[in-house]
């Protein structure tokens, strides 16, 4: 039913809209229009609160005392010791992300990589919720994460992958040259069919989906990743590899890398940059292992039990050889070997004795001439950062893509790259504070999303009571001081209290003379007072 015109000529505040309501649409309210929205390129209106009534011809406001009301009231409740703790690990970014790009696009990207941290799994659409029920929206207010805003600005964000490079680059460029480097991929589930990068990788047989491929570098030193790359997920890490290198411009520092990444994959990197140097696993059935008794073991690896080693050079070359046996590995591989012969019923005592020579070795290949120990520890930590990966895709839930087009992957993966950086971070700083010994990593996350601040009318944000054992945590962290002890007393009698009681007993003794201890001399043989007082003798 149209409105009347005589209501909707009733002078009225601009920016406003006569809306028909009750019984038979008999009333009119006016609400204020605070905007418009973008519905497949028609531009719509957007309607706010409702500021006053239409009463027998006359604009009504609504009183201004009235209370606001809950849809349009401020948050009072907010996410704080998380994002607190992130935003103290990861505010040097910030100054990485100035150098490429605009302040407004960098609080944007380190927004939405927090956000992904301190809320594992969250949508796109979900972000601006997330902004505004934590802190981040008291430290840094303003930032726009509206569900179109966030879209838009992750397809902006991978159409401008040169950035992206450029600030990779810059991250390569400032590790140490004595620094490791540990280069592996991931697969993360993509099933996308209007973009380039999702395909079948050699896991779809068991996953049964499309994956792209994520290459990284990590720094064994500093314990974080330093740069990655996004490849069709059908393409093998050998192919990849030089093209990795060669973009993020990686020119020292000692590339630790898996079967896959082979030094013949990037041999000419490793040529032109005296600086960049490889450590390698060979594979069993190499026949350098062969040609220089490399299962022949000539040592005990100093500071561990159990495994031995041998070192040589190859013959002509630069190249030196580190081979290692560990007994406990061995021991175990020979029974699942055990296992499955039974199983498979092909058990052969040929194949035993031949398989026996290799369980539990690894054959190592590397340019540089390394204690056997270095080497080692280097290649043993890159099945650590392996299983905390694992976990990373877990934990933090980024084993797939939820974003259609090669350009909105490539930017929600820079940012998911920015994340990782900042959850090894946080395991680093868990770790120092030795909260790790008894807890999970979801555990103190969990209670760090706890510690929530509240403000009433008028007060200063306070935070909410928390049970003594997160409040303990919080102080680890040093995200809240801890009380003040009291002195401790030290034990025995105070200093110069000695002095004193000997002091107030001169002053009770008379100044004629002091009293000796004990019985008076003479005393015993003396009469008793009732003794003399009844003659007796």
């Amino acid at each position: 039913m149209p409105i009347p015109q005589d209501i909707l000529s009733v002078p009225r505040p601009k920016n406003s809209v006569v809306i028909a309501y009750g019984k038979n649409k008999s009333l009119y309210a006016v609400r204020q229009r605070v905007g418009c929205r973008n519905d497949n390129g028609r531009h719509l209106p957007v309607n706010g609160p409702t500021i006053g009534h239409i009463i027998d011809g006359v604009f009504v406001p609504i009183d201004k005392e009235e209370p606001d009301s809950v849809s349009t009231s401020p948050v009072d409740l907010k996410d704080w010791a998380n994002i607190i703790l992130c935003d103290r690990l990861f505010s040097d970014i910030r100054e990485e992300l100035s150098a490429v790009y605009s302040q407004t696009d960098l609080m944007k990207i380190y927004c939405i990589s927090i956000l992904r941290v301190c809320d594992p799994g969250i949508k796109n659409y979900e972000l601006k919720e997330a902004y505004e029920t934590s802190f981040l929206s008291e430290l840094y207010p303003g930032i726009a994460l509206s569900k179109n805003t966030v879209s838009t600005f992750l397809n902006d964000l991978g159409k401008a992958v040169s950035k992206i490079v450029r600030f990779m680059q810059n991250r390569a460029a400032a590790v140490s040259m004595d620094h490791h480097l540990l280069i592996d991929g991931t697969l993360k589930s993509d099933e996308s069919r209007v973009n380039s990068l999702s395909d079948f990788s050699r896991k779809a047989r068991t996953k049964g989906t499309r994956d792209i491929s994520v290459l990284y570098a990590f720094d064994l030193e500093a314990m974080e990743p330093v740069c990655s790359k996004c490849f069709p997920g059908n393409m093998l890490n050998a192919t990849s590899y030089s093209a990795f290198i060669s973009e993020n411009r990686i020119t020292r520092g000692i590339i630790v890398g898996d079967k896959g990444f082979h030094e013949s994959a990037a041999h000419e990197h490793f040529e032109a940059n005296e600086d960049l140097h490889y450590l390698n696993p060979v594979k069993r059935n190499s026949k350098l292992i062969e040609r220089h008794h490399m299962l022949d073991f000539t040592a005990i690896l100093p500071g561990h039990e159990g495994i031995t080693f041998r070192k040589e050079k190859c013959n002509g070359t630069d190249m030196w050889l580190y081979s290692y046996r560990d007994s406990y590995k061995a021991s175990k591989e020979e029974r699942d070997w055990l296992h499955r012969a039974k199983k498979d019923k092909t058990y052969s005592l040929e194949v035993l004795r031949e398989k026996q020579k290799t369980f539990g070795t690894i054959v190592l290949e590397c340019d540089l001439d390394l204690p056997a120990e270095t080497a080692y520890k280097a290649y043993e930590k890159r099945w650590e950062i392996k299983i905390v990966m694992r976990f990373y895709k877990s934990a933090c839930e980024f084993d797939e893509t939820r974003v259609q087009d090669d350009y909105s992957v490539i930017g929600s993966e820079f940012c998911d790259f920015l994340s990782t950086l900042l959850t090894f971070r946080l395991i680093k700083a868990f770790d120092q504070a030795q909260l790790l010994e008894e807890r999970t990593y979801k555990k103190i996350m969990s209670v760090l999303t706890c510690a929530k601040k509240v403000r009433s009318d008028g007060e200063k944000w306070q935070l909410i009571r928390l049970n003594p054992s997160h409040m303990e945590i919080l102080q680890e962290l040093e995200l809240i001081p801890r009380p003040e002890e009291p002195p401790k007393k030290k034990p025995g009698r105070p200093k110069g209290s000695k002095n004193k009681s000997v002091i107030k007993e001169q002053e009770e003794v008379p100044m004629e003379g002091k009293q000796r201890r004990g019985r008076p001399k003479g005393s015993k043989n003396k009469p008793k007072p009732d003794d003399t007082a009844t003659g007796q003798s």
